[in-house]
């Protein structure tokens, strides 16, 4: 049977850098205080005078040198190890989205060649063909719907030698008929071509007055 880590309480990657890190920093708070120890050492022997009470400040100041040198040995170590962890983890997050990618992607082939069994090539080229075959099909009809009956077969080249010869002068014909048209009369047909009585000499039903 497979044991969970969290029954077993089995460390993981990024809880064991994360104690790393605070390893780190506690160490690192460490090498400052030393730092600041050691200034005060060295601010000391600045002001005195070579004797045994200086070579006695210059010993602490060699004890606390060490110190700190061995902390940062000590840093340096948690450093790079939590480095390692941190390269370690982001490969292993990296292969656990590799693998997702990967059964997505099978997912999706299963999905496809599903899909793909509906769909029928051949019954696809044959309904581009009927299709194709009706579209000629359908001009055909259009070209022989649209065909003229009844119209002399005239060659081409001859019309246009007669269209050429015809020129202006089709425009030079007799056209007084225009002329005609443009006449309006000036009385109402059917009319005796006299003059209306004026308004004044007809009575109140619009007939002409008697005298």
């Amino acid at each position: 049977a497979v044991v969970s880590t969290q029954s077993t309480g089995a460390p993981n990657l990024t809880d064991s850098i994360a104690a790393l890190d605070g390893r780190g920093d506690s160490v690192e708070k460490k090498i400052q205080k030393l730092d600041v120890e050691l200034k005060r050492y060295s601010d000391q022997m600045k002001k005195m005078r070579d004797g045994p009470s200086k070579n006695m400040v210059k010993q602490k100041a060699l004890r606390v040198l060490k110190q700190k040198r061995a902390y940062e040995n000590q840093l340096e170590g948690i450093r790079n190890q939590s480095f390692n962890m941190e390269q370690t983890n982001y490969t292993t997050q990296m292969l656990k989205d590799t693998k997702v990618s990967v059964d997505a992607m099978s997912t999706g082939l299963k999905e496809m060649k599903r899909e793909y069994k509906k769909v029928s090539i051949d019954k696809i080229q044959d309904l581009q063909d009927d299709l194709q075959d009706m579209m000629e099909d359908a001009n055909e009809i259009q070209e022989i719907m649209g065909q003229q009956y009844g119209m002399p077969d005239v060659d081409d080249a001859e019309l246009e030698a007669e269209l050429d010869a015809l020129g202006d002068t089709m425009f030079d014909d007799d056209m007084s008929y225009l002329d005609e048209a443009s006449e309006v009369p000036t009385t109402i047909p059917g009319s005796s071509g006299r003059e209306e009585p004026a308004a004044s000499q007809l009575d109140e039903f619009g007939l002409p007055a008697l005298s």
